[in-house]
């Protein structure tokens, strides 16, 4: 006789499997469950005693993806950030939330009122540029990618949070963007080098949103290098950084003649996001 393993016996096992793989594995497994159901997180307390029989095994299939690394929001499709429901995909970097920083930051710049052109680079899902236009619905949003793929992502978020003030265009950096000017560039870039050891964790999502090269610094050199050329006199530079390039992100802003240059720590109190302001001439 086989035993039918009920809702909450299935979310237990679940758990207890991914106890050596997550930082929250009750949590990841309530999610997963929920998901596939169809159903809130709440909603399993109450229905726990149900069998959870037809979807045993689409269940387990993706208890297993989650021990193996697979982000628990590519399993899901969703992420939440600056209280923004986002779809998420592997074509995509699962936003962070101490990304949500660099946001914080840039919205203090510039006059809420103010009508400002903004210019997020590397924007994956969309997650910087949708929350700036989200608080900020006069600001003129260009949002660049090189992925085709990610874009999507960002397109189909902002349809999905009927914000339609957003540019969306593909190309390296500054390349789609030749001749235009901006009152605050943003961006999020690759910053870990090649054979950085935290990359073994992150093997699930797309290397080309995490490596910048030998250094990790190459793409931020790369934005700041070119920055002057696209900021409007006054307008601010916004980077997101790995906690130990707070510094020569600084000297690279220095290098360039910014201004008012200042480094910012993460929730963690680890230094995350630099700025500055490019002079007057």
């Amino acid at each position: 006789m086989t035993t039918v393993t009920t809702i909450a016996e299935s979310v237990k096992n679940a758990e207890l499997a991914l106890g050596p793989h997550s930082e929250s594995p009750r949590l990841d497994a309530e999610l997963l469950l929920a998901t596939l159901l169809g159903l809130p997180r709440a909603a399993l307390i109450a229905r726990g005693n149900e069998p959870l029989a037809l979807h045993a095994s689409a269940y387990a299939e993706l208890i297993a993806q989650r021990a193996h690394g697979v982000p628990i929001a590519y399993l899901t499709g969703w992420r939440e950030f600056w209280s923004l429901p986002l779809k998420v995909s592997p074509a995509v970097l699962v936003p962070r939330p101490e990304t949500e920083m660099l946001v914080e930051h840039a919205l203090a710049l510039l006059p809420p009122d103010a009508v400002c052109s903004v210019l997020d680079l590397g924007t994956g899902s969309g997650a910087i540029a949708l929350s700036l236009a989200h608080e900020r619905p006069r600001w003129a949003i260009t949002a660049v990618d090189m992925s085709a793929a990610a874009l999507d992502v960002a397109r189909q978020n902002a349809h999905n949070l009927k914000l339609s003030h957003i540019q969306w265009r593909q190309g390296s950096w500054f390349d789609p963007v030749p001749a235009e000017r901006f009152h605050l560039i943003v961006a999020n870039p690759p910053y870990i080098a090649a054979n950085d050891p935290a990359l073994a964790a992150l093997c699930a999502e797309p290397a080309a949103a995490l490596i910048a090269g030998p250094t990790g610094l190459e793409a931020l050199f790369a934005i700041v290098a070119q920055a002057p050329g696209h900021l409007h006199a006054g307008g601010w530079l916004v980077l997101e950084h790995g906690i130990s390039q707070g510094q020569d992100v600084a000297q690279l802003l220095q290098a360039q003649g910014f201004d008012s240059i200042r480094t910012y720590s993460d929730f963690s109190g680890r230094p995350r996001v630099t700025l500055g302001i490019h002079k007057q001439h």
